[in-house]
């Protein structure tokens, strides 16, 4: 079971959003089952980024991370999303 953080901002607003891209993503690629995405505030991240396999931010990389970064925001503008599915699928296969 891969544990994903998730974050944004507030932890809320667009982390929502970009989970159910990333869920339905990883469902359709045959992870279904295989992985957990917790949210939360992206100053949360470093703290919490210890006991998680990856995060995904809708910002920068915050400073501390434990965890590999993935960059959420293409999910947002549409542009790049290809390239950020292709680094979740690869964490996931680790």
């Amino acid at each position: 079971m891969k544990k994903i953080l998730l974050a944004c901002g507030s932890g809320i607003c667009t982390s929502t959003a970009v989970n159910k891209k990333v869920e339905e993503m990883l469902n359709s690629k045959g992870f279904a089952g295989q992985f957990e995405i917790t949210q939360c505030k992206v100053s949360e991240a470093p703290a919490k980024s210890a006991n998680y396999d990856f995060l995904i931010a809708t910002t920068m990389a915050p400073a501390g991370l434990k965890c590999p970064y993935v960059n959420g925001i293409p999910y947002l503008t549409g542009v790049g999303v290809d390239a950020a599915e292709q680094e979740i699928v690869r964490l996931m296969n680790e």
